[in-house]
């Protein structure tokens, strides 16, 4: 049996600031481009047979650059892995949303709030992610499948890999230009690897 690899792209300018981002559609910078390149060899240890890849630049670019295009992995584009629509959060950081709402605000608790987009509840950002690892099961049992794609959903993803609700994405946080596995233990969803960098 193969284990899913999550792997969080590489670091934007809005990343390195502390920005959310959501659905804007920014570009890595020339680190996180060198953080991609970096998960190559690593991801050509492993038996990885599919991988499906937000469409946002950010997490393409670290696609491409990681080798996921390459002959040999059956890769999509996948639209369910776009990043939680923050609405009127994008952009902001949490000090600035905290210091504006005067609260302890947090995503996981608190949710969003609709902006220039509506915004999107966790639960319906685990919908998207219920229906990426509906796919990814089955080909688990040709070897490995990576998904490429943003911090917030990859870490409800995990949650939801681990039969919690994803207000649990709280416990899993994914660095920029770092992956995780997500494996079985006696045939039990389990975390067997997790915010890991490479050489």
């Amino acid at each position: 049996m193969g284990e899913l690899v999550v792997v969080r792209h590489g670091q934007t300018e809005w990343s390195r600031s502390g920005q959310h981002t959501g659905l804007t559609d920014l570009p890595l910078l020339p680190g996180g481009e060198d953080d991609a390149r970096r998960l190559k060899p690593v991801l050509a240890e492993r038996q990885i047979t599919h991988a499906f890849v937000s469409p946002l630049v950010r997490a393409r670019r670290t696609a491409e650059l990681a080798g996921l295009f390459d002959d040999g992995v059956e890769a999509v584009l996948e639209p369910d892995l776009v990043e939680v629509d923050y609405g009127r959060w994008e952009g902001r950081t949490t000090p600035e949303i905290r210091a504006e709402l005067g609260s302890s605000w947090s995503l996981w608790a608190d949710g969003t709030e609709p902006g220039d987009t509506p915004g999107e509840s966790l639960a319906q950002v685990a919908e998207r992610v219920d229906r990426v690892l509906e796919r990814v099961r089955p080909l688990l049992a040709d070897g490995d499948v990576a998904v490429v794609a943003h911090g917030h959903l990859l870490r409800i993803l995990t949650a939801r890999w681990l039969g919690f609700g994803p207000e649990r994405g709280a416990l899993f946080p994914l660095a920029t230009g770092r992956y995780g596995v997500l494996g079985f233990e006696h045939d039990w969803p389990a975390l067997t690897g997790w915010n890991t960098g490479c050489p």
